[in-house]
């Protein structure tokens, strides 16, 4: 039987204790290990049919370059087509030039507190149609005399309703109210004056 790393049976001092991983997540008994246990997000992850293959395609580079026995190798594929786990993996082609079976890391948490909607700011206060409305026929008013009228009834409108709603647009409405009602008299004070320099 071959003797390695990756297996549990090998010489002493040679063998793989399950109970380490290195700091780099690398199997073996290096100073400093840390157990299993406390990286259950890591070797213990169940591997795929793809990491498999990747470590089958590693075995493979490593017995056609010598690196590997006849035996061992058969002995190494045999374990990596049947392993159920990254550490399953890990242990077999860790001697290799092409290193271990990758370990995805997860992705770490926000460590910033969620804040109740009960705590967010409020939204802004919308504005209110009327009131753009009134300021648009308000502002149009000396090209086209017929907006006053407009101007004025969605003035008052637009004020009723900001009173009523909260909404803003205040001075949207003040505006077409006095831009309308200025119009409006001055179509008056010339109606007048016709007709008074006509009598």
């Amino acid at each position: 039987m071959a003797f390695g790393p990756w297996n549990p049976g090998g010489a002493p001092g040679q063998g793989y204790n399950p109970g380490l991983v290195s700091k780099q997540g690398q199997p073996g008994q290096p100073p400093g290990g840390v157990p299993v246990q406390s990286q259950p997000q890591m070797g213990a992850m169940r591997a795929s049919h793809t990491d498999r293959e990747r470590a089958i395609d590693v075995l493979k580079a490593g017995f056609s370059e010598g690196r590997l026995g006849q035996e061992e190798y058969e002995q190494r594929l045999a374990r990596a087509s049947q392993a159920q786990t990254y550490a399953d993996l890990s242990v077999l082609i860790a001697d290799l030039p092409q290193g271990p079976v990758p370990v995805p890391v997860p992705a770490p948490q926000p460590t910033y507190p969620v804040v109740p909607r009960t705590f967010l700011p409020a939204p802004p206060p919308s504005t209110n149609g009327s009131a753009i409305g009134a300021l648009v026929c308000g502002i149009l008013t000396p090209m086209y005399g017929l907006t006053a009228i407009p101007a004025v009834i969605l003035g008052h409108k637009a004020k009723a309703e900001i009173r009523r709603t909260g909404e803003q647009g205040d001075g949207f409405a003040t505006a077409g109210l006095v831009l309308g009602w200025l119009a409006i008299g001055t179509v008056l004070a010339i109606i007048f004056g016709v007709i008074v320099a006509s009598s």
